[in-house]
């Protein structure tokens, strides 16, 4: 008996598991072929041009043992493989079910093929992935100040010289604005760079990202701790001693460290920082202070080392409440009547001044919080 001819369309772009199963399981109709959108038709459907050129993408979908015949769809719009249905004649249309559309349906309809929609099924043993997914973790990625912030401000740390502690997160979401993530600063960096973590060497990347963000005649330079934070992955120490950068950086990027920090650290969102806000209008730099901020650094730091979660709290809390004798509108009396009922999980900081998140660090699972990934 004749087998069946099966047609799939799609972008298959950064191709992966999710992807061979799908053909995989679409070849059990008949004979596949495959029509891959073109780079213009993507750009013109999602926006922006496509990670591999056209070419590279029906390279990679042939060598697929599933695949009869793959193909650059010569259409455009939704339905780029039509003025192609003439040459594969297919007896079957298969898609996945987020790829369903009714003007394929109807297209069916009209040509006597048989339409067929699939649920995403991962093979067995393997995890479910999707492209849209797999983009999203090659975004831009966020900065996480955990302790010790202010600190790469030469102004706090030639009074006393200490480190501050930040690690790098997947861009698993869109953060809030003005809510201490380094947004400010990760804007600046897609505009060098476009929504993608850059390659080459990440110290120098992070020096460019800085230089930047603070053209001469910058009147308030955006600290470095932001820029290193967006660029290094994993934990990172940053020891400042009076300068912009620091003096020594110190790096923790092994899977069961950063593994480890993705399950303690949760965050609760806050209302942002209003516009104008000026944490900075009331200063009081104390060195026993400062030296309070300092210690806080040190201690988060030797906690991640130890995967101790009690001491990462107390980390965090007392470079909260540090930040509050050293800048007092840093931390507003409204932050404090809320942070009160995180008092029973190992401890708490904020990842914006007057704002942003609260960053609770927790061996067990807080209900509503938001889950972070340490990039590693």
């Amino acid at each position: 008996m004749k087998k069946k001819i099966v047609l799939v369309s799609g972008c298959f772009d950064l191709l992966h598991a999710g992807h061979i199963a799908f053909f995989k399981q679409a070849s059990s109709y008949g004979r596949l072929y495959v029509a891959v959108g073109a780079d213009k038709n993507i750009t013109l459907l999602k926006g922006k041009a496509p990670y591999f050129s056209q070419t590279e993408r029906v390279y990679m979908v042939n060598a697929v043992r599933y695949v009869e015949e793959a193909f650059v769809a010569s259409g455009s719009g939704v339905l780029d493989f039509e003025p192609d249905l003439a040459r594969i004649k297919p007896n079957v249309l298969i898609v996945n079910s987020d790829g369903h559309a009714e003007e394929k349906e109807k297209i069916c309809r009209e040509n006597n093929i048989e339409y067929v929609v699939f649920d995403r099924v991962p093979e067995k043993g393997l995890p479910a992935r999707s492209s849209s997914a797999t983009k999203k973790e090659l975004r831009f990625p966020y900065r996480l100040c955990l302790a010790g912030g202010w600190l790469d401000q030469p102004w706090v740390s030639q009074v006393y010289p200490g480190p501050v502690v930040v690690v790098q997160i997947r861009p698993t979401r869109d953060f809030q604005d003005r809510a201490g993530l380094a947004t400010s600063s990760r804007k600046v960096a897609v505009a060098l760079w476009g929504d993608q973590y850059p390659k080459g060497d990440p110290m120098k990347n992070a020096k460019y990202l800085f230089g930047a963000e603070n053209p001469p005649g910058t009147r308030y330079v955006s600290g470095s701790q932001d820029h290193l934070g967006l660029l290094l992955p994993g934990a990172n120490r940053l020891y400042y001693d009076g300068d912009f950068w620091p003096s020594q950086i110190d790096s923790s990027t092994d899977k069961e460290t950063c593994d480890w920090l993705s399950r303690v650290i949760h965050l609760i969102s806050l209302k942002p920082r209003p516009l104008g806000y000026d944490p900075l209008a009331t200063k009081d730099l104390r060195e026993s202070y400062i030296k309070e901020l300092a210690e806080a650094g040190e201690l988060c730091w030797k906690s991640i080392s130890s995967h101790d979660a009690k001491g990462l709290g107390e980390s965090l809390k007392r470079t909260l409440f540090s930040w509050r004798k050293i800048l007092p509108l840093a931390v507003p009396d409204w932050i404090f009547e809320n942070a009160s009922q995180f008092d029973k999980y190992c401890g708490y900081n904020t990842t914006g001044c007057g704002g942003g998140y609260f960053i609770v660090v927790s061996e067990e699972p807080i209900k509503g919080a938001i889950h972070i990934k340490v990039r590693y």
